[in-house]
């Protein structure tokens, strides 16, 4: 994805004198830029609400005060592009106070072409170096976050794609799935990806706290509102607003607990625990569950409207049982978390591949850190498994077997994805990452090996040229 290009920049001229306007705008036109000029800060403020500028030359003394007082008070709200100050007062105090005010540069008049020229040119292209490495930064914190949902099955790929289109909405999201299927994980992607990510994240996972600590945990509390409160304190609530708040397993909130926290959602505010003062917030909801939230309102222990509420968009993660084709790819960026950056032998990534998740990714990370934990000389091994007493439903029987043995339950389409990430994570490891020597290696271009990278979603992890 290529960066957007900034080929023609616009200038915002602000400037009383209608003669000098007209010069200025002339000369910066034949110069390449386009111009908007205006007579005073009102119609400066009309013009910067309709579209944005690259660069601003702001004339000191404007209607009606005419006092550089006034203008230089304005410059903050100035601040999305770089500001000139232009002026017939060339005191060295009041271009320290413009700069001071987050003037980019000062020029005294009359002002000289060829000067004005250069700094014209260096001010635009600052700004638009800014921009390029917002937009970058911007990509790759996108980036970042949808790589962490890490997978090649169809599921994960569809995943990827709902979060993407999902996170910049303020749309409510209920991520439903079985326990240690990732739902916290799509939730911070969600938060990563939307409008509020340089707000707070707040987690809150409901059926962890007691019942009667959740509305405090939650709403907070005024002082002397029971026993022991001694001071006013923010709940999570406050701590969330200008960003997401993600309650987990809220099918284990409490009935009396859901009544409150319709009320939030419907109106978007609470009373602190014990307090008189109305409190309002702003938040984006994610919700997830493992719990079959119609059945639980089925059954009384769900209230049915604030499940409407809460159900903008559903999204469902998979049992790792489902998507088992991800089971190398996952396995490759947890060992990559770890300092001693261990590998797995051919017949260790077979029993891997081949053993039941009833805990998912949750499950496959706790037991991969365990084996890792005793393995020696930076090689997982089956022995390793073995010594755990780990392996009572998988056999594989020779630590030499190859790694395209076949595995069974797995379908064609299946172990086609899981050796080939296999056999392109070996390549890269033992070539140290270099993508040119584990091309030759495997048979392939280069270019035909970065586009199965690509593919697998193997970016994230640093290979070089």
């Amino acid at each position: 994805m290529t960066l957007e290009r900034f080929d023609i920049a616009k200038i915002l001229l602000v400037d009383d004198e209608p003669a000098y306007r007209l010069l200025a705008e002339r000369f910066l036109t034949a110069q390449g830029y386009q111009v908007s000029s205006a007579a005073d800060l009102t119609q400066a403020r009309q013009l910067l609400a309709q579209q944005p500028f690259d660069l601003m030359l702001l004339d000191l003394s404007l209607p009606p005060a005419f006092e550089p007082g006034a203008t230089l008070a304005a410059l903050p709200e100035f601040s999305a592009q770089p500001v000139i100050i232009l002026t017939g007062h060339a005191e060295r105090e009041l271009a320290l106070q413009a700069i001071a005010a987050g003037a980019w540069d000062f020029i005294a008049k009359p002002v000289d072409p060829d000067l004005l020229a250069v700094v014209v040119k260096r001010a635009i292209s600052k700004h638009q170096l800014e921009l390029e490495l917002n937009q970058l930064k911007q990509r790759t914190q996108q980036q970042s976050a949808v790589q962490g949902l890490i997978g090649v099955s169809r599921q994960m790929e569809n995943i990827r794609t709902l979060v993407q289109r999902i996170a910049p909405t303020e749309v409510r999201v209920l991520v439903t799935g079985p326990s240690g299927t990732g739902k916290e994980v799509i939730s911070r992607a969600l938060h990563q990806l939307s409008l509020r990510a340089k707000g707070p994240f707040i987690s809150v996972h409901c059926g962890a706290i007691p019942a009667e600590l959740l509305e405090s945990e939650l709403f907070g509390y005024v002082k002397g509102a029971f026993t022991g409160a001694d001071k006013d304190r923010q709940g999570l609530l406050s701590m969330a607003n200008g960003g997401t708040l993600f309650l987990d397993e809220i099918g284990e909130m409490p009935l009396p607990m859901q009544v409150k926290m319709l009320r939030v959602l419907q109106e978007g505010t609470f009373y602190p625990v014990g307090g008189r003062e109305q409190k309002r917030i702003d938040v984006r909801l994610v919700a997830a569950t493992n719990a079959v939230l119609p059945e639980l309102v089925k059954q009384g222990k769900f209230r049915e409207d604030l499940y409407y509420r809460i159900k903008g968009i559903t999204l469902e993660t998979p049992a790792l049982e489902d998507r088992r084709e991800d089971i190398p790819l996952l396995l490759q960026h947890f060992l990559q978390q770890l300092p001693q950056k261990p590998q797995l032998t051919a017949p260790a990534m077979q029993w891997f591949l081949q053993r039941s998740w009833p805990g998912n990714v949750r499950e496959l990370k706790n037991t991969l850190e365990s084996v890792v934990a005793i393995a020696q000389q930076g090689q997982v091994t089956l022995a390793d498994i073995q010594l755990l007493h780990l392996d009572e439903e998988v056999t594989v029987e020779d630590e030499q077997l190859p790694m395209m043995a076949p595995v069974l339950g797995f379908s064609l389409d299946e172990q086609v994805k899981s050796l080939e990430i296999s056999l392109l994570i070996n390549a890269l490891e033992q070539h140290h990452g270099n993508r040119s020597q584990a091309a030759k290696a495997l048979g392939l271009s280069r270019q035909g090996l970065l586009k199965k990278i690509e593919r697998y979603g193997l970016l994230q992890t640093g290979y070089s040229d």
